[in-house]
């Protein structure tokens, strides 16, 4: 089905076969991405919006690392914009390089943050316990089994959205 920038973000999500939980926890990242965007002028809050709502398309086929990449590319066959699938892309923590994509199996691309807006969703989601929110002391001790290094992008990626919408 073609996608028609007029469509609830929601039907999108039960359409790809997310649950009310899935759902409920894009709504709470949500939330939380609308009060970094609104404190940045050049921030675009309709792809901040859209990108937050969808982030986690993905887990309606599969609950592991790859609904990052599976809900980017669906996002991309129903043709959503480049900027929205990015953001669920480079969701994941504080993304993935394209070796750490590699490594666990995904297609090698990088899946890094880049814009604004996608790291604002994307530290928005590690603020974001299931429908709970968490400071980034809270997210980094809950991430304590990942690699030093990744938990180190995480707590960057925070400080980066807190200069970008101090």
């Amino acid at each position: 089905m073609p996608y028609r920038p007029d469509k609830n973000p929601e039907d999108l999500l039960r359409e790809a076969g997310c649950s009310e939980k899935v759902i409920t926890h894009c709504r709470a990242v949500l939330d939380v991405a609308l009060e970094y965007a609104e404190r940045n002028a050049l921030v675009s809050s309709r792809i901040v919006t859209e990108g937050a709502m969808l982030h986690d398309i993905g887990r309606g086929v599969s609950h592991t690392i790859l609904h990052a990449q599976q809900g980017a590319d669906h996002l991309r066959e129903i043709g959503v914009s480049e900027e929205v699938a990015r953001i669920v892309e480079c969701h994941t923590g504080a993304g993935l390089t394209a070796d750490e994509c590699t490594v666990l199996g995904l297609s090698p691309r990088d899946c890094l943050p880049q814009t604004t807006e996608e790291k604002i969703v994307c530290h928005a989601d590690n603020l974001v316990e299931g429908k709970k929110r968490v400071n980034i002391e809270e997210s980094l001790a809950s991430a304590i089994h990942l690699k030093r290094k990744v938990r180190q992008r995480i707590y960057h990626l925070a400080q980066d959205v807190e200069l970008l919408c101090g």
